[in-house]
């Protein structure tokens, strides 16, 4: 029998490995009873600082019959291994025949997963990527953070592995989906780590993510998929409400080449405006979204894990992290996103004119600096126009702000926390006379700089010295989710038969992991649907 054993809280000098004997004692067994031991699940409880305890989850398969203590009964639950099992199967082929292969349209974590899925299953995918492979695009940021000379087709947000490689590679997700261990079984079998299995906030670092990345694209070419980097999408061919072909550019031919194809996922990420406008002309069906705007805040990574571990902890844990949310009183929610110990501020711009900004840590997450999206809630409301595309152009707008207010050369306005918190309201403009933190509220709507001035105070009464009067704040970040929804069925299918929208620049994940979970379940409709096509 297999159980799960919740709750289980050691100190933080106690080894991983003492773990069996601790949980063997607890039930008053043998620790040679046990089969199978597994970590599942590695936490922090720091409530009672100084006194920081680790909280563990096991797995363990034993033969001998359990008498369960009654004070650990509601923690103890049986595994249904075979339950388990099948939730994450993949369907039977379908028996649709299917003339040619399936095209997937993004190589981020939506795409790479959805083209491993199907390459599994013997589909062939062709996967196409608008930016370069791995090297190419590394070398294009490079030449960006020192020139400033920035490709508006391979940067920090274009190219193999999604905008989420020049990120910190969190696989941290608010879903409930079976897919989420596979999909993390993948990034560790590429080469992520071992601890992503078990750490309650995981991730990769952008500095290993890359490699990991690379490893699963030639997973899926091993498995008889095929991926053709700096090549866009320009259009579908649409026959009788279906599907029929596409029309691809590659990077210095000019030309269109036709590619015929019945069954597409759609998974361009969330920045692939001009994709958005070819949708939306195509005829896909497609609604506003709301998303968030807002700024970076840096802190001493000292001082966050001082609030967070304690003073006297500081050294001994890993980088801390957190999470802050403050409802403002002009009715706008303002929260943490995409916290990054250890780590740094980037540009991740995608077009010359416009700035926008976010963050980025390796794996040691060793920089000595925290920085975190503090952002404000953007409703369609906003947007100031029933134009589906109405959200890119209130981004578009707030990042060519920012571009001027940095001084039009790809430096983003900033400021220390004393004079943001201080500033005069500048409007929604640019100027020369303005003050840094002018500036930097001069990038954001007023609504947003008013609530999260006004959420600071109430993040310091939660994590002592937040509001720093040496903090940084730099703007404009607007890239954290779509401001698109490309609608689908229950059967994942757009309007057009043959196209199936997912992952972030759909509307339909967020981060990572969900992403790549989306990816996964838009191949199997596919799979479901379809025989598998003839070589």
């Amino acid at each position: 029998m297999k159980y799960r054993f919740n709750g289980i809280k050691t100190d933080i000098d106690v080894p991983m490995s003492a773990l069996p004997g601790i949980t063997a004692k607890k039930l008053g067994i043998a620790a040679d009873t046990f089969r199978d031991f597994e970590v599942r699940r590695k936490s922090v409880d720091a409530r009672k600082k100084p006194y920081i305890q680790f909280v563990y989850t096991v797995d363990f398969v034993t033969d001998k019959k359990l008498r369960i203590p009654k004070k650990f009964a509601k923690d103890i639950s049986t595994v249904d291994e075979a339950a388990a099992a099948a939730a994450v199967m993949p369907p039977d082929p379908g028996d649709e025949p299917l003339e040619t292969r399936p095209v997937v349209v993004g190589a981020g974590p939506c795409g790479l997963f959805a083209g491993l899925e199907l390459a599994k299953a013997g589909y062939r995918p062709l996967i196409i990527e608008r930016g370069p492979a791995m090297d190419g695009r590394v070398e294009a940021v490079e030449k960006f953070r020192k020139d400033r000379v920035l490709d508006p087709e391979a940067n920090m947000l274009f190219g193999e592995g999604g905008a989420g490689t020049f990120s910190d590679g969190k696989l941290t997700t608010g879903i409930r989906d079976d897919l989420i261990r596979e999909v993390l079984k993948e990034f560790r079998d590429a080469g992520a780590g071992e601890d992503i299995m078990y750490l309650a906030k995981p991730h990769i670092g952008t500095d290993v993510l890359r490699k990991v990345i690379v490893e699963i694209r030639n997973k899926i070419i091993s498995l008889g998929g095929e991926v053709l980097f700096d090549t866009r999408l320009e259009s579908f061919e649409v026959s009788g409400g279906r599907l029929s072909a596409i029309n691809i550019i590659r990077k210095g031919s000019g030309n269109n080449e036709r590619i015929e194809t019945g069954a597409l996922i759609l998974a361009i990420g969330h920045s692939a405006r001009d994709t958005f406008a070819m949708v939306n002309g195509t005829g896909l069906d497609m609604q506003q979204k709301p998303f968030s705007i807002g700024v970076r805040i840096e802190h001493p990574q000292s001082l966050i894990d001082a609030s967070q571990y304690g003073a006297e902890n500081v050294g001994k844990l890993p980088a801390a992290n957190y999470k802050v949310n403050y409802k403002a009183s002009n009715g706008r929610g303002v929260y943490s996103f995409c916290m990054c110990p250890g780590g740094e501020v980037v540009v991740c711009s995608t077009k010359d004119g416009e700035l926008c900004v976010n963050g980025m840590s390796n794996r040691m997450r060793d920089s000595g600096t925290a920085n975190s999206g503090i952002l404000c809630d953007v409703r369609t409301s906003d947007f100031g126009s029933d134009d589906v595309l109405a959200g890119v152009r209130f981004q578009e707008k707030y990042e060519r702000l920012a571009f001027v207010n940095g001084g039009s050369d790809f430096t983003p306005p900033r400021c220390n926390m004393e004079d943001f918190l201080s500033a005069e309201e500048a409007g929604a403009g640019s100027g020369e006379s303005k003050t840094a933190a002018e500036k930097v509220c001069a990038s954001l709507p007023d609504f947003a700089s008013e609530a999260i001035r006004e959420a600071i105070p109430a993040f310091a009464r939660k994590i002592h010295g937040y509001d720093d009067p040496a903090a940084v704040i730099t703007a404009v970040e607007t890239r954290s989710s779509s401001p698109v929804r490309i609608l689908r069925g229950e059967n994942g299918e757009s309007n057009i038969k043959g196209i199936y929208p997912a992952g972030e620049g759909a509307g339909y994940a967020g981060g990572i992991t969900s992403a790549a979970c989306d990816g996964i379940r838009a191949a199997w409709h596919i799979i479901g649907r379809f025989s598998q096509p003839e070589a």
